[in-house]
Formats: structure tokens, sequence, C-alpha cells
């Protein structure tokens, strides 16, 4: 993963409460898939494993928009949701939610859709062992 340092820099532009998000969502691919490899992309990042892409070995994916900031999943529509948090426009098989503060994020419920993901094998649409 990039330094604290760097992702500051690379988000230098951002809202102070949109970088806690996404500071907060990293910290928890961190402890939930410490050995994810993480991809700079212009207005996010990307968690995958190694040896597969984002979406073949993909964990999640976070997008900062204007006013909130997105945690992504390539293959969310196969992931449980019991709370409905995921947001379908159309794509397949990605889902979304949307975070608008880090105080009414579901930090919870976030970490279960994170999990779930990081699990989910797209190839078989079972569920890895725990890592």
């Amino acid at each position: 993963m990039i330094s604290v340092r760097e992702l500051e820099a690379h988000f230098a532009d951002l809202p102070p409460e949109l970088l806690d998000i996404v500071v907060e969502l990293r910290n928890l691919v961190a402890e939930i898939a410490p050995q994810a490899c993480e991809e700079v992309r212009s207005r996010g990042l990307v968690y995958h494993y190694a040896g597969g892409g984002p979406v073949s070995a993909g964990i999640c994916g976070i997008h900062v928009e204007r006013d909130h900031v997105r945690l992504y999943f390539t293959q969310g529509a196969f992931i449980p949701d019991p709370h409905g948090r995921l947001v379908d426009e159309g794509r397949k098989a990605m889902r979304f939610v949307r975070i608008e503060s880090f105080d009414s994020a579901p930090w919870d419920d976030l970490r279960a859709l994170i999990e779930s993901h990081a699990r989910f094998n797209p190839y078989t649409q079972t569920f890895r062992s725990a890592r």
C-alpha cells in the first residue's frame, strides 16, 4: 500500500471530511485483507489480491465524487446485503454504497460487505475460505 503521505498528496484537493472517509475505508481494507494490492486511480483506490485484477480477485474500490465517496464492489450483486446498502445502477454485477459523511456511514455494514466481497470467487460464484 502507498504511504499515508502519498495518499494525502494524491487527494490534496479533497475536502477533509471526504478524505477522512477514504482513509477509514482504506484502514478497513488493510485490517480485513492485509495482503491486498492497492492501485491508485485518478479519483480513487482499487484493492485486489495478487495474481488477479480488480474483477477476478477484487476486494473493493473507493471512488471519490464531488460531494460523497462510493465504496464499490465489482461483483456486489452476488454478496449478502441484509441491510439493503448496495445501490444498483444497472451495471450488471457492480454495486456501491454512497457515503456522504463520516458520522453517518454504516461502518459495521461496510466492514461486512468488504469481508464478504473479499471472499467471493466470481468464477465459481462461491465464497473462498477466510484468508
